[in-house]
C-alpha cells in the first residue's frame, strides 16, 4: 500500500508519525506545502519515506494561490499513485488534497486550525470544504472533535488520541529551586 503524508512542514509530530508509518512496511511518501526554513526540526527522514516535492511559488500560501497548488498536487499525486492520503492541517494541507480529488482522504487537524482558524471567513469555509470530502478525521482532543464535527466532519469516522509533547524539548524538572526563590513553597501553581 502506498500512503501519501502531506503537510505544511517537517516538525517532531511529523517525525514521529512518519517513522511510525515508515515502521509499516508500506511504501511512504512525504510531500510539504511549505519549503524548509530554518525553524524547521532537524530531524531527517525516517528510513523508507519518500521525500516527494510540490512545485509551487516561494513565499507565504495565500488563498489565491490554491488552483495552482492542487494542479501541483494532482500532478503529485498521479505520479506517487497513493492508496491513501493523510493530510492537515485542515485548511491548506487537507483542503488542497481535497480540491485536488485525493481519496481516500485522511485528515489531521493540528488543533488550532479547528479550534481558531475555522472560526469564520475563509478559514471557516475551506475547513467544511475539506471535512465535506475527509473518509476520517483524527485529532488530539475531544475539543477538536466537537469543532469538527460542528463543522461537518463525519461523527462515526473519527479517531481521537493525544499525540504529547516532545520529552526532548519539554521534560519538566523538580522546580523546587525556582518554587523557594519566587516562596512558593506552600502553594498550588497553575500553569
Amino acid at each position: 500500500m502506498r500512503v501519501l503524508y502531506f503537510t505544511r512542514g517537517y516538525t517532531a509530530h511529523d517525525h514521529r508519525f512518519l517513522a511510525k508509518l515508515a515502521q509499516t512496511g508500506n511504501e511512504i511518501g512525504y510531500l510539504r506545502l511549505t519549503p524548509p526554513d530554518a525553524v524547521d526540526d532537524p530531524h531527517a527522514l525516517p528510513g523508507g519515506v519518500r521525500a516527494l516535492e510540490l512545485r509551487r511559488q516561494p513565499g507565504y500560501v495565500r488563498p489565491w494561490h490554491y488552483p495552482g497548488l492542487a494542479r501541483s498536487l494532482r500532478a503529485v499525486l498521479d505520479g506517487f499513485h497513493p492508496d491513501v492520503v493523510h493530510a492537515g492541517p485542515v485548511q491548506d494541507c487537507a483542503m488542497l488534497a481535497a480540491i485536488a480529488g485525493a481519496s481516500p482522504l485522511v485528515t489531521m487537524s493540528w488543533g488550532s486550525d479547528i479550534l481558531v482558524g475555522a472560526r469564520r471567513g475563509w478559514g471557516r469555509w475551506a475547513a467544511r470544504r475539506a471535512l465535506a470530502r475527509t473518509a476520517a478525521f483524527v485529532c488530539d482532543c475531544q475539543a477538536v472533535r466537537a469543532a469538527a464535527v460542528a463543522l461537518g466532519a463525519p461523527a462515526d469516522r473519527i479517531v481521537v488520541f493525544p499525540w504529547g509533547v516532545d520529552l526532548r524539548h519539554f521534560s519538566p524538572g523538580d522546580g523546587s529551586a525556582l518554587r523557594r526563590r519566587l516562596g512558593w513553597e506552600d502553594r498550588l501553581v497553575l500553569i
